[in-house]
């Protein structure tokens, strides 16, 4: 695998309690960032996974029913609300970004997409289509915002599906097969379901060397993935489906054991991303 650039970086959190992510997990509320991943490519510029969260996110939330949104999941921008200076913060111009790279369509991984209007989005045909169906009420109760998602985005879509498939490398299994998003084998999105329709994780090689797996909403936290605890089942079955959920988990546990040099990154573990940012440093 060719290999590329990486941080993975927080744009804003939202609080609510452990046990809503964790069996047995705890009643206390817990942060949970939304990381963004800054891909640094050496030939096709930088990539972003994911926007974290915008003030659009506060716009798409205002009026009923979409404000329940906002209640369930209140968002605090921790530094990460103006744009360009959260770029700038993080070595980052506007300028130089060519795509994005989104794991799923929930409000805390599409918010920023209108930061950038020019650049071609990489997501799931499956996603961007249940995106666009139903009601508001059925889209708010699923974490969609469609207002996130610019009126363009069908024209900008380079969708997974079509992607070429290609073998990943041993040090992924379980997983087995990745979409070639570039056509160089750098970026390999990886199918993760149960979470919601269209969601999919990236693998890739960092300059270090290290495999990293960003594992998106496939599990919330990188105790989950060492222990196989999956959230409750009112949270999966809301979400998306709680068997094919818990069968992703397991893999991504069996992925862990399997693989000690592994990183895999939840988009909600803060814990996982000190580990990864002092690994990168030692």
């Amino acid at each position: 695998m060719k290999r590329v650039g990486f941080d993975w970086i927080a744009r804003g959190l939202t609080r609510h309690p452990e046990i809503m992510t964790l069996s047995g997990g705890s009643l206390c509320p817990a942060d949970f960032p939304a990381m963004v991943g800054v891909i640094r490519h050496p030939d096709a510029g930088v990539l972003l996974f994911d926007t974290g969260y915008d003030p659009a996110f506060l716009t798409a939330t205002r009026p009923w029913p979409e404000r329940l949104y906002r209640i369930a999941t209140p968002v605090d921008f921790a530094g990460g609300e103006d744009w360009s200076a959260w770029l700038a913060a993080n070595g980052v111009s506007a300028a130089d970004i060519t795509g994005v790279i989104l794991s799923h369509f929930h409000g805390d991984h599409v918010a920023g997409l209108h930061q950038m209007p020019d650049a071609p989005i990489h997501c799931a045909r499956a996603g961007l289509e249940n995106l666009r169906q139903g009601s508001r009420l059925r889209r708010v109760t699923q974490g969609l915002l469609g207002a996130l998602a610019p009126p363009d985005t069908e024209s900008r879509a380079r969708f997974f599906e079509d992607a070429p498939a290609v073998p990943l490398p041993g040090a992924f299994a379980p997983f087995s097969e990745g979409r070639d998003i570039l056509g160089d084998g750098s970026l390999l999105a990886v199918e993760l379901p149960g979470h919601c329709k269209g969601h999919w994780g990236l693998a890739f090689r960092d300059q270090k060397d290290r495999y990293v797996l960003l594992a998106a909403d496939a599990v919330w936290s990188g105790k989950a993935i060492a222990q196989c605890r999956p959230p409750p089942r009112i949270t999966t079955a809301l979400l998306g489906d709680t068997g094919v959920y818990r069968q992703t988990l397991l893999a991504l546990h069996q992925a862990q054991a399997r693989n000690a040099d592994l990183a895999i990154l939840p988009s909600h573990c803060a814990v996982s991303a000190v580990a990864y940012r002092q690994d990168d440093v030692a």
